[in-house]
């Protein structure tokens, strides 16, 4: 479903000016706001990749704006559609044993739940309806786990690591948090990075990210892999189950629930027990991968029930492509990141000018953005605002 207002300028699309992909697929429907395509994910020319954990279908957005006369008022584009599913479900129609362990104790020990990751608002009331960024913004982001067939749930955010594709295996890749909940971007960087505190939910962790871009590197879409755990509400915070931010100025560590010392091991990174293979990030292991929610694991039953004590429940969700605009910086800073916006100086006029346009989109949750560099003459005078 797209939305006719493509650039948030009041300047409606057609719906005989957008197309699917490389075949070219025409809406199915429209009204006055907006523009529906319904079409088999195997149609249009998408393609499939297929990963050890999803299932990818890409496809493309294509505007096409059709000319007034002899002038034009729009930008064409082509916005990137990816459309990702977990390979992994439970799937049973066999009937049950009476030999077998009981079905809610199998139940419990091979069900999954929905965690999820979504961009919030600057006053956390309602998800953000943008993806784009400039570099000294604030991410604020919010995890979440949906407990409606679990009570007793508390959930915690063991890593995250950021990249610039898909794969949190990539390189170039930065740890933002580690060790089972150490907040580790604000103590190699300069930042407000933080868990916010307190928890408004147990089945809810928010926190902040200052944006940044990769230094370098000229692409400026990041993606945030995150592994999320919910443990039982009733365990008493600990090195494991914690959310720790590190704060620069009295070179402290503090937790979100608990005291004090259970962060003490963020500086070494040793905080007890490993995460099962597969689940961790960054130097404990290999981890597996819009500001909208992505979804892993499917509960199977409706009936609610308690966890047990030493119960707990992993998933992975991913944040992004998320857009981070800035002007081009002249010198590395030492994390191979950039979060600081510098402006040209002196008698010269730019030629350089970054212009965005957000394409409101909203196909099986995944939004996306495009940006166009646009070189203009040294006599022409231009004013950018941030709308």
């Amino acid at each position: 479903m797209v939305n006719r207002d493509f650039y948030e300028n009041g300047m409606l699309v057609q719906p005989s000016e957008l197309s699917l992909g490389t075949q070219s697929c025409e809406p199915r429907q429209s009204n006055d706001t907006t523009v529906l395509f319904s079409n088999n994910l195997q149609d249009c020319g998408n393609t499939l990749q297929v990963t050890m954990d999803y299932l990818i279908y890409s496809s493309i957005l294509t505007y096409s704006p059709l000319a007034k006369g002899v002038i034009m008022r729009s930008n064409p584009t082509v916005v990137p559609i990816k459309c990702i599913y977990s390979r992994y479900g439970n799937v049973s129609s066999e009937a049950i044993v009476p030999t077998w362990s009981p079905f809610s104790t199998t139940v419990s020990s091979h069900e999954k739940l929905f965690f999820s990751l979504q961009l919030m608002n600057e006053d956390w009331s309602l998800p953000r309806s943008s993806s784009v960024f400039q570099l000294g913004q604030s991410l604020n982001v919010e995890a979440s786990v949906d407990i409606q067939n679990h009570i007793g749930l508390i959930l915690f955010v063991d890593s995250c690591v950021a990249t610039i594709s898909l794969d949190p295996n990539s390189t170039p890749r930065y740890e933002l948090i580690a060790a089972n909940g150490c907040f580790v971007d604000a103590m190699r960087d300069d930042t407000s990075s933080a868990f916010r505190s307190p928890r408004i939910h147990q089945d809810k962790l928010q926190f902040t990210i200052e944006a940044f871009r990769f230094w370098e590197v000229e692409e400026s879409i990041i993606y945030i892999t995150c592994n999320l755990r919910a443990v039982s509400a009733s365990q008493v915070p600990n090195s494991v189950n914690k959310a720790c931010s590190y704060n620069r100025g009295s070179n402290s560590w503090s937790p979100v629930e608990g005291s004090s010392d259970i962060c003490q091991c963020c500086v070494t990174g040793d905080c007890g027990q490993p995460l099962p293979r597969g689940s961790s990030l960054g130097n404990l292991g290999r981890p597996r991968g819009d500001g909208r929610p992505r979804i892993v694991g499917r509960p199977r039953d409706r009936q609610k029930r308690h966890v047990g004590h030493h119960s707990e429940k992993h998933g992975q969700a991913i944040l992004g492509p998320l857009l981070v605009i800035s002007s081009e910086d002249h010198q590395a800073p030492r994390t191979g990141l950039s979060r600081v916006s510098r402006t040209a100086s002196g008698s010269q006029p730019l030629e350089k000018w970054v212009l965005v346009a957000v394409a409101s989109i909203s196909l099986v949750a995944v939004p996306a953005g495009v940006a166009w560099i646009v070189k203009l003459l040294n006599k022409c005078s231009f004013k950018a605002v941030e709308k």
